[in-house]
């Protein structure tokens, strides 16, 4: 199952999480360079976003359709969408 991730309304399917320090260097600059690359090199991957500890490589679901919505605990929800494609 993929994981999903909401971001101003809008839904993506992560298809890679890395940490950004693995991307920052010994004075706290991050490498935004080494991050499109990995995006680049990642298949389906048209995006990128990052939270308090890592980048998320996404990849933008369009025109998606929620045809149940399963709360499974507190912190998670689990989506089932169909895709319009």
């Amino acid at each position: 199952m993929k994981q999903f991730y909401k971001h101003n309304d809008k839904y993506y399917f992560i298809h890679r999480s890395i940490a950004i320090s693995l991307f920052t260097d010994k004075e706290g600059i991050v490498d935004l360079e080494g991050v499109k690359i990995w995006r680049d090199g990642l298949p389906m991957v048209d995006h990128v976003l990052r939270n308090e500890t890592h980048f998320l490589f996404v990849e933008t679901i369009q025109d998606a359709e929620i045809v149940e919505e399963v709360q499974e605990s507190e912190d998670t929800v689990s989506l089932e969408i169909e895709d319009s494609h």
